[in-house]
């Protein structure tokens, strides 16, 4: 065979292995894109499970998802490598008043502060935290199925042992003895006038409906009762008034330990409401109370994983997207829902992951039933461990607000209720403050 004809016969060969070569390579580079999305994103499905609202309002979830995680943009953190007096320290820094100290100030009326954090050679900060360095691996901690094992198989959840996890730089921190410190005292002693008019005392005349803006802040506290600066929240003092609020309702109440303090209190402060013993062995319920002669019904079941939790049944970890789906709503169903806390030693995306997916079904819910009530618990402040701080509880915050913008809910801003207090840091705080939540929460399901 001549030269030419080779070169004849095996043409639509090389053309063929061109085209290979070419379309493996594209597939590749395609391949590796969505790695670098998916790995980068912090999350293994970066896009939240379509549900029917969302196909009717497509951008409920194919943007809600992005624009929460952008909320979280903070500035690079430069490293310190390990110096520990580049840490900030409570001796250098401090906080004073924006503007000259007046003699007296009228109740109700503004201050302003400014808090300057500096390091221990006294520069200011110039970002947000201390840096705890393991930078090289950049793990996430997962769970992985047991190549031996069916996911059928698990039947309990459990947090386990607390491992010592402290890195050199932390446990230097610790032995310096650096952590929860209180600043120098910056201001000198604020002075309220006696003679301040009632009325900046009250609340505002709007009533508390879902659906209002909350100001910034968003109450205060007078004679250890929360004011809120949105909508006039009363108090529920007797047994009769809550019980008269709640008469015919069910309330559905899905999230971690700080909400269950709300069925708590409402259990203990209401002798007829009979706890129903579900599954009283395990911290994490669900849980079910019932006043059967006025028609209440009261569950609190945990938002299912993550959770720092004792032994519980997978089976009654339900999600709340699952749980939201499977309520027909009405003006006597109130839904209340607390995250947060559980979710700060995870990559946010995960947290704005999971909300999107919440603001999907509840908008779903509002559709089928726009009168349930539908309320946010923010979270609370005072965590303060390896597992968790003020400053990521800050981050789930504001993923809260944001995700549920716009939609007719109402909000419980426990972050400044558990703040506004000269109370001990608590992540589960004391009566005081959960009786004035779950007094704003009573507002808004009885407004008038």
């Amino acid at each position: 065979m001549s030269n030419k004809e080779l070169q004849v016969s095996t043409g639509p060969y090389l053309r063929h292995f061109r085209w290979h070569k070419i379309l493996v390579v594209v597939l590749a580079i395609v391949s590796w894109v969505l790695y670098f999305r998916i790995f980068w994103s912090g999350n293994s499905d970066p896009w939240p499970p379509k549900s029917p609202s969302a196909d009717k309002d497509p951008t409920s979830l194919s943007l809600e998802l992005p624009n929460l995680i952008h909320l979280l943009y903070w500035p690079l953190t430069p490293g310190d490598g390990g110096d520990l007096l580049a840490s900030t320290s409570h001796k250098t820094s401090n906080y004073h008043l924006r503007g000259p100290a007046q003699d007296t100030y009228a109740l109700g009326s503004y201050l302003e502060v400014v808090l300057v954090a500096r390091d221990h050679r006294g520069r200011p900060k110039t970002h947000g935290g201390d840096l705890f360095q393991d930078e090289d691996s950049g793990e996430f901690w997962y769970c992985d199925q047991p190549p031996t094992l069916a996911c059928s198989m698990l039947v309990g959840h459990s947090v386990g042992h607390y491992w010592n996890v402290t890195t050199s730089h932390e446990e230097a921190l610790l032995a310096w003895n650096l952590t929860d410190k209180v600043l120098p005292q910056g201001i000198g002693p604020v002075h309220v006038a006696r003679n301040t008019s009632r009325s900046l005392v009250l609340s505002p005349a709007l009533p508390c409906y879902p659906g209002i803006s909350t100001p910034k802040p968003s109450g205060f506290y007078h004679q250890d009762v929360w004011h809120s600066l949105a909508c006039s929240n009363r108090p529920f003092p007797t047994v009769s008034s809550i019980l008269g609020c709640l008469a015919g309702h069910i309330i559905h109440m899905m999230g971690d330990s700080t909400l269950r303090q709300w069925w708590e209190y409402l259990r203990d402060t209401v002798p007829s409401l009979k706890p129903v013993d579900l599954h009283s062995i395990y911290q994490v319920g669900p849980l079910m109370a019932v006043e059967t002669t006025r028609g209440i019904v009261l569950h609190w079941r945990a938002h299912s994983w993550p959770l720092r939790s004792k032994r519980t049944p997978v089976a009654s970890l339900h999600s709340v997207v699952r749980e939201l789906g499977g309520l027909a709503g009405g003006p006597h169903t109130v839904v209340v829902l607390g995250l947060g806390a559980h979710f700060t030693t995870f990559p946010p995306s995960i947290f704005a992951r999971r909300l999107a997916g919440i603001r999907a079904a509840v908008m779903a819910l509002l559709e089928r039933e726009p009168r349930t009530l539908v309320v946010i618990k923010l979270a609370n402040t005072g965590y303060k461990s390896v597992y968790g701080s003020d400053w990521f509880t800050l981050h789930m915050n504001r993923l809260l607000r944001s995700a549920f913008a716009g939609l007719r809910v109402a909000f419980v801003d426990a972050w400044e209720m558990t703040s506004s207090l000269a109370l001990p840091d608590n992540i589960h705080p004391g009566k005081l403050i959960v009786s004035n939540e779950v007094n704003l929460l009573l507002s808004f399901i009885c407004p008038t």
